[in-house]
């Protein structure tokens, strides 16, 4: 606390005016800021901690994250403490499980640091971003070869309830790796709103696979206060930016489900009384949403970077409501995952066409991945959306009645997704074999029919046998 005369923070106020679900007016105030920290003391003594959401000349509205049970007006205690949030940031913090304010959630002693960062981040000059371009191999075929993830890329999936975007999120933490580079990746995990059991899974997996060491985890359960989603996702990321900005660590973080984070700031823009915009969401969701996505990314001169894959799941799988529809606006694509694939038997139900890396361009072909690939992945999605248009005519006329050439488009639509976008979970592909299944599954339409591959390619590519082909 500074001398300052204009400076109150560090005063402790008896009483307030007013609480209303999660939030506390106390008037009376001066000298405080929003965004300040607030330790709020109940009248059993029990400590919990609050931020200020807006303040006028003499009042201030205080968010609890803790909730506001057991709290009176009369004998409630709050203390501003001049500081917005600040979470300790450490390599130790690797293999630790927090809760969403960055507190051990594990039973272990608080992590020694010097280092206590605002969860709010800091402004990055544009001019000192980096713009991403080297390749991560996830061993996902549908990604790798179709929508490429690059280092220092925000790339979500877009999910509904009951798909297996969890799955897919854990299988690309335990596979994720970049060619030709001996770097280690740290996994910063956050979790908001979920159930015990999709936490425990991640621990599980990123236990068994032998990555839990490099992982610091952040959960806000479906058990905990709503308004501590909020700060989640912060506290994850200010972790993560210390480890990429300061230790220089290639950071994956891994946040679901944003969603769920999108309802608790409904829920506390309801609550202040502000005017609703698209289905009852803030005017500012844009803007919210972008001071989480936009901490992403890589900085000259810097060796780490942060490589962000949010999960949201869209509700009554909705690409249109509004999470997913400003999230696309924000980030670099989409993985989009399809219910009729799923469905189907198909994992990972990787919808083809809806699915795009805006970057994708940038981070394969020669000297990254291998010279035929941003042809060959232009090819493949040329050649299944033709597969899309033929199964809906033959929805209509009947597959007999198909021509000859469309007979070969529907066969080729087959073996994509069984044999090219369809593998097992715990199956790490290289880059090579997801380009070779390519290549087979092109091998089935006449050569004349492949426009966006060149000769030379054809020649080396389309006339070798196809995996697992032996010569006479």
């Amino acid at each position: 606390m500074t001398d300052s005369p204009i400076n109150h923070s560090g005063l402790q106020y008896t009483g307030v005016s007013n609480i209303d679900g999660p939030l506390m007016f106390i008037q009376g105030v001066s000298g405080v800021a929003y965004n300040e920290l607030v330790e709020v003391t109940a009248p059993n003594g029990d400590l919990r901690l609050g931020q200020v959401l807006d303040v006028t000349t003499d009042a201030a509205l205080v968010q609890i994250f803790g909730g506001t049970n057991a709290l009176s007006k009369a004998h409630t205690k709050a203390r501003f403490l001049g500081h917005s949030l600040e979470i300790p940031c450490s390599v130790e913090m690797l293999g630790r499980v927090f809760d969403g304010l960055g507190r051990p959630k594990d039973g272990l002693p608080p992590p020694l640091s010097r280092e206590y960062r605002n969860v709010n981040g800091e402004p990055v000059n544009p001019y000192s971003r980096e713009y991403p371009r080297d390749f991560i191999q996830t061993g996902i075929s549908s990604i790798d070869l179709m929508n490429t993830l690059v280092r220092g890329q925000k790339l979500p999936i877009f999910s509904g309830n009951g798909l297996p975007h969890n799955r897919l999120a854990a299988q690309i933490a335990r596979q994720a790796k970049l060619l030709n580079e001996d770097v280690q990746f740290a996994i910063v995990f956050a979790a908001m709103g979920v159930k015990y059991d999709v936490a425990r899974f991640f621990v599980d997996s990123f236990e068994q696979s032998g990555v839990l060491r490099n992982v610091a985890m952040f959960l806000s359960l479906a058990d905990d206060p709503s308004v501590e989603r909020m700060m989640t996702p912060r506290s994850a990321l200010t972790l993560a930016e210390y480890l990429a900005y300061d230790c220089g660590m290639h950071v994956l973080v891994l946040i679901t489900d944003m969603t769920n984070y999108c309802e608790a700031l409904r829920e506390i823009a309801t609550a202040r009384g502000e005017i609703p915009s698209r289905k009852g969401y803030p005017g500012y969701l844009y803007s919210d949403l972008a001071s989480l996505y936009e901490r992403a990314g890589r900085l000259r001169g810097g060796g780490g970077s942060i490589t962000q894959m949010p999960i949201l799941t869209m509700p009554s799988d909705d690409i249109s409501h509004p999470v997913p529809d400003l999230t696309g606006y924000i980030t670099e694509g989409q993985i989009v995952l399809d219910r009729e694939m799923y469905q189907r038997g198909i994992y990972p139900p990787v919808a083809g066409l809806p699915s795009l890396s805006r970057l994708m361009k940038d981070g394969i072909g020669k000297d990254r991945t291998r010279p035929d690939h941003p042809h060959v992945a232009s090819q493949l999605f040329a050649a299944y959306s033709k597969v899309k248009d033929i199964r809906s005519l033959a929805a209509v006329i009947g597959n007999e009645e198909l021509s000859p050439i469309d007979k070969l488009y529907m066969k080729f639509g087959e073996m994509f997704e069984s044999r090219v976008i369809a593998q097992g979970e715990f199956e790490d592909r290289t880059i090579e074999q997801s380009l070779q299944l390519g290549w087979d599954a092109l091998r089935i339409l006449p050569r004349n029919e492949l426009l966006r591959v060149s000769e030379e390619e054809l020649n080396q590519y389309y006339s070798a046998l196809p995996t697992g082909t032996v010569s006479a």
